[in-house]
């Protein structure tokens, strides 16, 4: 069979064609995992069940509050849907180890995202730095995922060392308290908090008066508990989840010892609320790190999200942070651009800088700097509820009436 120069020309150009047309079908979607002309997917590994399963559940609804309301009303970020991939680790870490390995290598996801638990998230750091993979949005705020710096790591909630610091400033300089002690939980988690408490302390020359803790997914305080009320401690500094510390303020309900009750922010608000019941006999602080979710400016927006996709749940400070880690992680997949990488996501982020997601809400990034927020808010249980302390002289005169009320003293 013969050809013509022209037909033999025509079948060369339909041939350099096909193959410059296969090179372009694998540049960006096929050699960026997890990316694909209509989806971006993402995975996480959180506690669904179990006695953190609260902390999880509003975390990952929280952020699918967002995610919904871009893919829904938005068509997602350049034409592609955002899914996300969530297994129960039910804050176990060889769980969340095995899940995030599965998400890795199996579901060949863009990124990791909404991780909860400082024990959990610290198990995965060497696969997350072989995988080059982006972890962003962690509910913890372990030391271990900002020092040593990992740019693969993106934190945007303020660290437990700043909880810790910001509250033990108050309870030492605004209530004059020097005997202070610290109950946690044994493991990465508590380690991480008694540290941070102790280096606070130690800017105003005192240590713990004494240390208690209890085993992770227990409930057994007593032995701590007996060993801090020995000491006379007038404040506890609580690292833990929400069962066990409500245990620990029940025990003391029951007694006679009335320390301020101080909680660092993965104990969760509402949950330790809901757990207590109603109570006046103590004074419970916790320390925030996102604004109430129940009020005007930042939060009115997750308030309206999480009513359309879960109209059953009232908003709060656990599913609030979730909800700010969705609009960090969006904002960086519109800065990265329709050629999206993993490296050019990363790269979106540390350009973003006074980023507003809220009136009262700002978020800042850079090269060196993958921690967004740094702000503390401090909240006092009133009426089984949070509420940002907005006078510390009241919160002293509630402590004097409680020491009065032990020495048998009449109540004003």
């Amino acid at each position: 069979m013969k050809f013509r120069p022209l037909a033999l020309g025509l079948l060369l150009f339909l041939a350099l064609a096909a193959c410059e047309g296969q090179d372009r079908a694998v540049k960006p979607d096929q050699i960026t995992p997890g990316v694909s002309d209509s989806e971006i997917l993402l995975g996480s590994s959180l506690a669904l069940e179990g006695h953190a399963g609260y902390l999880g559940t509003q975390t990952l609804r929280g952020a699918l509050s967002y995610i919904n309301h871009v893919n829904e009303e938005e068509g997602g970020v350049f034409g592609r849907k955002i899914r996300v991939k969530a297994y129960d680790d039910a804050y176990d870490p060889p769980r969340c180890l095995a899940n995030t390995q599965r998400l890795i290598v199996e579901d060949k996801v863009f990124a990791l995202f909404s991780y909860v638990g400082t024990p959990t998230t610290v198990k995965i750091l060497p696969m997350v730095e072989e995988a080059g993979i982006p972890l962003l949005g962690m509910f913890t705020g372990a030391k271990a995922l900002r020092e040593p710096f990992n740019r693969h790591i993106i934190n945007v909630r303020t660290s437990y060392y700043q909880e810790t610091a910001t509250a033990v400033r108050h309870l030492v300089s605004d209530l004059g308290i020097k005997k202070i002690a610290v109950f946690y939980q044994y493991d990465a988690y508590g380690f991480d908090g008694l540290t941070g408490a102790e280096l606070a302390l130690k800017g105003f020359g005192l240590e713990p008066v004494a240390r208690g803790s209890y085993v992770r997914g227990t409930a057994e305080v007593e032995e701590g508990y007996a060993r801090i009320e020995k000491s006379g401690a007038e404040a506890v500094v609580m690292i833990g989840t929400a069962d066990p510390c409500a245990r620990f303020i029940r025990l003391a309900e029951e007694g006679a010892f009335a320390p301020i009750f101080y909680t660092v922010s993965f104990v969760g608000a509402e949950e330790l609320a809901r757990r207590l019941g109603p109570t006046d006999k103590s004074i419970v602080i916790m320390s925030q790190v996102v604004p109430p979710p129940d009020r005007p400016g930042g939060a009115s927006e997750y308030m309206t999200h999480l009513k359309r996709s879960f109209p059953d749940d009232t908003p709060n400070y656990v599913g609030l942070e979730g909800y700010i880690n969705a609009r960090v992680l969006v904002e960086g997949l519109r800065r990265a651009g329709r050629e999206i990488t993993r490296e050019r996501f990363i790269e979106a982020i540390e350009s973003m800088h006074a980023f507003k997601p809220g009136p009262d809400i700002d978020i800042s990034f850079s090269a060196t700097d993958h921690q967004g927020m740094d702000r503390v808010y401090l909240t006092r249980l009133e009426n089984e509820r949070f509420t940002l302390i907005g006078d510390w002289q009241g919160v002293r005169q509630a402590f004097e009436r409680s020491k009065e009320r032990l020495a048998g003293g009449k109540t004003p």
